[in-house]
């Protein structure tokens, strides 16, 4: 899965379209709930040196939250890697270069964006 095909998944997925809030980076997109406004995914270029692989040459990754749990296991696959610049413990950064299957990111992403949903308060 590429950027655009990630983009146009979670736009006909979950009918949210993506914003960019940086400026400075007019490439970068954030995706969040309509109703809390949290993150669900970020979508970045980053140098490839950055996620400890060779070169600077930018590589597509977007950054999911899953359980810590579940993200030991994939930090040791192909093409997934300690969160970029966020929570280690809580969000892993996702190569958008066809490295992984799309049915795990699409399964990834339904998980972060289950994760960040606002919270039911039980009634008492």
């Amino acid at each position: 899965m590429n950027r655009e095909e990630f983009v146009t998944y979670i736009s006909n997925e979950y009918g949210i379209s993506e914003e960019h809030p940086w400026a400075q980076y007019p490439s970068y997109s954030v995706f969040r709930h309509p109703s809390n406004r949290k993150w669900f995914a970020v979508v970045m270029d980053v140098p490839r040196n950055r996620l400890g692989l060779d070169g600077t040459d930018p590589l597509v990754i977007a950054n999911l939250k899953a359980d810590p749990l579940l993200l030991d296991a994939l930090r040791k696959e192909p093409g997934f890697f300690p969160a970029y610049h966020m929570s280690k413990t809580h969000w892993i950064s996702v190569a958008l270069d066809a490295s992984v299957e799309n049915d795990k990111i699409k399964m990834l992403l339904a998980l972060s964006y289950d994760i960040t949903t606002p919270k039911r308060k039980a009634k008492k």
